[in-house]
C-alpha cells in the first residue's frame, strides 16, 4: 500500500474513533498533497510526500517556538501532538553519530576545506541521507567540521 493510501485510511481511522486533533492534522496533509499534485500536474510520488510531510513539520515547530515565546502552551502542546502524527510517515530519522559519519565521508569525498565550502557539504550529505537527516542538525555538524 502507497503512502497516499496509508494516509487516507488513518484518516479514516481516526474520524470513526473520534480523534479530532489527529483527523484535521491528517486532513490537512491530504490537503496540502493535493495542492502540490494540482501544482505539479501529476501524481505524487512518496519522496515527496515525505517533502511536504517534512515541510509540514517544520511549519509546526516554528509554531510551536512562536506560541511557546508568546506563553500558550496549550496551542503548543496541541502543535507538538500533529509533529508526532506526522513523523509516523517519514522515514526513521539518522542518529546524531549516523549523521556525522556521512558529514565527515562527504567532507573527504568534496575536498572541503573551508567555512565557504558548506553548501557543497551540505548538498552531498542530503543527497546520501535520502530525506532521513535534518537539515539543521547537518548544517551545524558541518559548521563544526569546516572551523579553523
Amino acid at each position: 500500500m502507497d503512502l497516499k493510501t496509508t494516509i487516507q485510511n488513518d484518516m479514516k481511522a481516526a474520524m470513526k474513533a473520534g480523534e479530532p486533533i489527529k483527523t484535521g492534522c491528517l486532513r490537512m496533509l491530504i490537503a496540502e498533497v493535493k495542492k502540490r499534485e494540482i501544482d505539479k500536474r501529476s501524481i505524487l510520488d512518496e519522496s515527496e510526500i515525505q517533502k511536504a510531510i517534512s515541510t509540514l513539520i517544520k511549519q509546526r515547530l516554528d509554531s510551536v517556538e512562536a506560541f511557546l515565546k508568546g506563553g500558550r502552551e496549550d496551542l503548543a502542546d496541541k502543535e507538538k501532538m500533529e509533529i508526532d502524527f506526522l513523523k509516523v510517515y517519514l522515514p526513521t530519522q539518522l542518529t546524531e553519530a549516523e549523521t556525522e559519519s556521512l558529514v565527515i565521508a562527504a567532507i573527504e569525498e568534496t575536498g572541503a576545506k573551508v567555512p565557504q565550502d558548506v553548501g557543497k557539504v551540505m548538498k552531498a550529505v542530503l543527497a546520501k541521507a535520502n530525506g532521513r537527516a535534518d537539515g539543521k542538525m547537518v548544517n551545524e555538524l558541518v559548521r563544526k567540521k569546516l572551523q579553523p
